[in-house]
């Protein structure tokens, strides 16, 4: 069993903590690793190497600064399949699924690595008689990120660190306890690629060490990823201490399925967006709203489907299901199932007891389908996050939308459709950040915010695009004059200088 070290200073480092997390291999229900929950001087001297290293890696040209980014790629590009295996291993996800995270992580460095164009600023002469201003992009200082389990590469080393550090700041990386694994091991692939002592730090800790960080002067800004409940605990406080901050939480995406819908493709794509990576992802699709008059060959289509995908262990590839990432949540998710059909939903198809030969002891759930679900109901309204569809039958389009917008969260939002009108309607009126019309995950490429609204999303700037540019950055406004000769001796000047 592996005992895992902080990544402080560009050295990882052995923690003095007297208590460790338990970090398992899902596929078969072992501890694999144990993560340190660090001191709170141990964390504290994460900040402070970010902090030192913050001021030469501020004064490094960007051109410089990503080249580096440059060489992490390459390094990635190198040693797939070894960072799939990690992200496989420590989470659970089907190979494929594992190596789409690793590949998301890669994406979101190509776009960093554009970071000398997205920090063009603005300029123009004579803004004002004689006068011309510049707007440059400027970083900020020494960002904390708060990372969950479910995307142990993408979301640390891809939404997070690459454009924080391209932009000229450093970062804490606050790690999952459950899947630290992935991002010490691209921590590694940074420090070989050249990165300046300090500049990326990667810690596991406790919530009272993760509050004592947000109340450090030290850091400007807070990323975070998770639940809402913590999202806006991590929002409200960190706030109040004058941070910056994005987080990114919860959501119950719904799909509107209207009667002209192909039903086999449509089938398909719901399928792939309800129980890709078991369900565990924000983008996930846990609900249709399917008009009634197709609605029973639709779920009769998609029960077929989801019955013939195999459930078996994340490192196998011709698995397509893989498990859950913990025990905890798997007994969480069976618990949400038996609410649903307590409140009166039925039994589509039950996943709850599949079982993989030889892999007894993983955390495994087959597809399971709940019908006639109500927007009333837990079901219909919480996040589950897990290989669970629930389909709402609805009357009509306004009948489907007026559902889906009466959700709390708003992170995506679908119609499976083949009438524009409605498409456009659809992506006009839905609440929904991201909206897909026939497309089941409508998470966009990189170079677009990863977008949500509502309980899905608190702060002003997304993460990724040229929200993220501008979260790791301040705009700075030079405004200059050149005296001519006759103004030289001149002690006239005007209440509103330059700007009129």
């Amino acid at each position: 069993m592996e005992k895992l070290n902080l990544f402080i200073n560009n050295q990882f480092v052995e923690s003095k903590a007297t208590e460790f997390y338990d970090v398992y291999n899902p596929s078969v229900g072992e501890v694999i690793a144990k993560a340190p929950k660090c001191t709170e001087d141990e964390a504290l001297a994460a900040v402070k190497a970010a902090y030192e290293a913050y001021p030469a890696w501020r004064d490094t040209p960007v051109l410089k600064r990503v080249q580096i980014l440059h060489k992490v790629r390459q390094i990635m590009v190198e040693e797939m399949d070894e960072l799939t295996m990690s992200v496989a291993r420590e989470n659970g996800k089907a190979w494929e699924e594992a190596k789409g995270d690793v590949l998301k992580a890669k994406e979101a460095t190509e776009h960093a690595i554009s970071m000398p164009s997205l920090m063009l600023g603005d300029s123009m002469m004579n803004a004002s008689s004689g006068y011309d201003t510049v707007m440059y992009r400027e970083s900020v200082g020494v960002f904390l990120g708060i990372v969950p389990f479910n995307f142990p590469a993408m979301i640390p080393m891809g939404w997070m660190t690459p454009l924080c550090l391209a932009c000229g700041n450093t970062i804490v990386i606050k790690a999952s306890s459950y899947t630290p694994m992935t991002a010490m091991k691209i921590a590694d692939i940074y420090r070989r690629a050249g990165l300046p002592d300090g500049v990326l730090n990667i810690i596991t800790c406790g919530r009272e060490v993760t509050d004592s960080l947000m109340a450090d002067e030290r850091i400007k800004g807070v990323s975070f990823v998770g639940s809402t409940k913590v999202g806006l605990h991590i929002y409200e406080t960190a706030s109040k201490y004058g941070k910056r901050v994005q987080t990114l939480c919860e959501a119950k995406n719904h799909a509107l399925v209207m009667k002209d819908a192909p039903i086999k493709r449509t089938a398909a794509g719901i399928i792939n967006a309800s129980f890709g990576c078991a369900g565990e992802r924000c983008m996930a699709l846990p609900v249709i709203a399917v008009e009634e008059e197709i609605a029973d060959e639709l779920v009769a289509e998609i029960v077929s489907l989801a019955s013939q995908i195999k459930v078996g262990p994340a490192y196998d590839k011709t698995t397509k299901l893989g498990p859950v990432y913990s025990a905890a949540h798997k007994a969480k998710i069976i618990g949400d199932i038996e609410k649903g059909l307590a409140d009166g939903a039925t039994l589509a198809l039950d996943g709850r007891n599949v079982t993989v030969p030889g892999y007894e002891n993983g955390f495994y759930l087959g597809p399971t389908v709940l019908d006639h679900v109500t927007e009333d109901m837990y079901v219909g309204q919480r996040e589950i996050f897990g290989p669970v569809l629930c389909v709402k039958r609805v009357k009509s389009f306004e009948d489907g939308l007026r559902i889906m917008n009466g959700n709390p969260f708003a992170n995506g939002s679908v119609i499976f459709t083949q009438n524009g009108y409605f498409a456009r309607e659809f992506a006009k009126r839905t609440d929904g950040g991201m909206v897909g019309i026939n497309v089941g995950i409508p998470v966009p490429v990189g170079v677009f915010p990863f977008s949500g609204h509502k309980k899905s999303f608190f702060g002003a700037l997304h993460t990724l695009g040229k929200d993220g540019m501008n979260f790791y950055t301040d705009a700075k406004c030079v405004t200059q004059h050149w005296f001519a000769e006759e103004e030289k001796t001149s002690q006239k000047v005007s209440t509103w200088d330059g700007t009129i």
